[in-house]
């Protein structure tokens, strides 16, 4: 056979090899890398090391100090949930604040233990006698960070640290004065209770103190 014919013969043989090596070792086989991260979930992060707060869009997971700082309660009432609490807490906040602001009792009312209504009932009177009107705007979202979830007796106690940028509007009962504006930055804790096993889930504002920021 001429070696010409011979290297043609050879060179298919060759190329017919490799083409089914190719086949086999070309095409990808199981699970690749890139797949396993488009389907990994990401990892969730606490709130303490993400920065942010849990609540809705983000991951309901609680580092360490948060864990025991609700261990008391969470021994009476298993079901206590602090990233729900935290998320009516501020709520609550940014409703009392204004509420206090414009003097609307009956929204106050039902958020505030009769001690608590009482002091807010004779700030309240006090600018009314002045004549003026307020209005309080938060500048930002107030940050809450629960410090301390337990039971005493029968009552659940929870206290949160607010930390809020408000703006203050006051009108003097003078037309011819000017508004007053004012923005400050208010650092506070707020104790929080409701009776354990009663058919009102709610909890409301038992104390306020200031904090440090």
């Amino acid at each position: 056979m001429p070696v010409q014919v011979q290297i043609v013969i050879f060179a298919v043989i060759a190329a017919f090899v490799l083409f089914q090596l190719y086949n086999v070792l070309g095409k990808k086989v199981g699970r690749q890398p890139e797949e396993d991260a488009r389907a990994r979930p990401p990892v969730p992060t606490t709130p303490a090391a993400a920065g942010e707060q849990a609540g809705p869009g983000r991951p309901n997971v609680l580092d360490a100090v948060t864990l025991a700082a609700i261990a008391g309660l969470k021994a009476r009432d298993p079901n206590f949930d602090p990233v729900r609490f935290l998320d009516g807490a501020r709520q609550a906040h940014e409703t009392i604040v204004r509420a206090y602001a414009a003097g609307d009792r009956d929204t106050l009312r039902p958020l505030l233990t009769p001690r608590v209504m009482e002091s807010f009932e004779a700030g309240i009177a006090a600018r009314e006698a002045r004549g003026e009107t307020e209005t309080a705007e938060f500048v930002h979202p107030a940050r809450a960070d629960l410090e301390l979830a337990n039971a005493e007796d029968n009552r659940a106690v929870a206290k949160v640290r607010f930390l809020a940028e408000l703006r203050n509007r006051v009108k003097p009962a003078d037309p011819a004065a000017a508004e007053q504006i004012e923005e400050r930055r208010v650092a506070e804790i707020w104790t929080f209770e409701r009776q354990l096993g009663a058919s009102d889930p709610n909890w409301v504002l038992a104390r306020t103190e200031p904090a440090t920021a």
